[in-house]
């Protein structure tokens, strides 16, 4: 047996014992998932985006039922409806998705005076092309497909440094400025009119282990936003039962991984009693 033979015995050998399925089927292609999403965004926004393909929507039905379809063998369930189907439910969702999206350039346009016209928003903010990625990749969550979701929001990822999970809820008029380092969990429920700014991350406390140690999957492991909540740079709000009351402001560099009530101004200062004093029990050391 030559040296190349041996090697790729091992490989193989290290394949059966990897835990990875090895169904031999074709998976989901990044290239063509990456083509849907912005062959969908330049229907959303024609002349803003540019398509990597063909832009039309029944061609972007068709490719994306066929990653749909790839993605399949991933599903730990039997699914309700078929890939063409939930590729058919996706483009009718468009004018929904639009309609949200149209109300985050608002937020964006509203809330920052450095956006001189709604336009640039849509051609220069990563914040709104991260945000644009995952609403569409939320539909997609909603029928439960694998992997192609998430492809979708790693795309943004990669391009962006805004890592928002498919599966997170979020409100109309939602503003991320500046963007860079913004970490959104699985399970997170963000109301309307909420903004993020750079660094922010909604994450999980602790993972709940089950019996063997592993990790409990499919339970509740991110916070909830309110309505009307600012959140600054680099704060950290952690845990399922963790609630931020509407019109709430949390303070940058924050640590929080209790509630805070409604209309809560939360702040970092070294000095937690005078925090504690001037902010009341919900200051600074949380």
């Amino acid at each position: 047996m030559s040296h190349l033979e041996e090697i790729k015995k091992e490989l193989e050998k290290l394949d059966k014992t990897s835990g990875l399925i090895q169904s031999g089927e074709p998976i989901p292609s990044r290239p063509e998932v990456r083509a849907v999403v912005l062959d969908t965004l330049s229907v959303l926004f024609p002349n803003y985006f540019t398509a990597e393909k063909d832009a039309s929507l029944t061609l972007i039905e068709a490719r994306l039922a066929r990653q749909i379809a790839m993605a399949e063998q991933f599903s730990e369930t039997e699914a309700e409806l078929s890939p063409q189907d939930i590729a058919k439910q996706f483009i009718d969702a468009l004018p929904e998705v639009k309609r949200l999206l149209l109300t985050d350039i608002e937020a964006l346009y509203e809330g920052d005076p450095a956006a001189k016209f709604r336009d640039e928003v849509i051609i220069c903010y990563p914040g709104f092309f991260a945000t644009a990625v995952y609403r569409l990749a939320h539909v997609l969550y909603g029928y439960k497909v694998p992997l192609v979701p998430r492809i979708m929001t790693e795309f943004a990822h990669e391009k962006t440094g805004v890592d928002i999970h498919a599966g997170a809820q979020i409100g109309e008029y939602f503003f991320i400025d500046h963007a860079t380092g913004i970490v959104i969990g699985e399970t997170t429920v963000i109301g309307d009119h909420v903004k993020l700014y750079q660094g922010v991350t909604l994450g999980a406390k602790s993972f709940e282990l089950d019996e063997n140690g592993n990790p409990i999957k499919n339970i509740k492991r991110h916070p909830n936003i309110g309505n009307n909540v600012v959140i600054y740079a680099n704060a950290t709000i952690l845990g399922g039962n963790t609630y931020i009351g509407d019109n709430s402001i949390i303070g940058a560099s924050t640590w929080i991984i209790e509630s805070v009530p409604e209309g809560s101004r939360v702040f970092y200062s070294a000095d937690t009693a005078k925090a504690m004093e001037f902010w009341g029990d919900y200051g600074s050391g949380i």
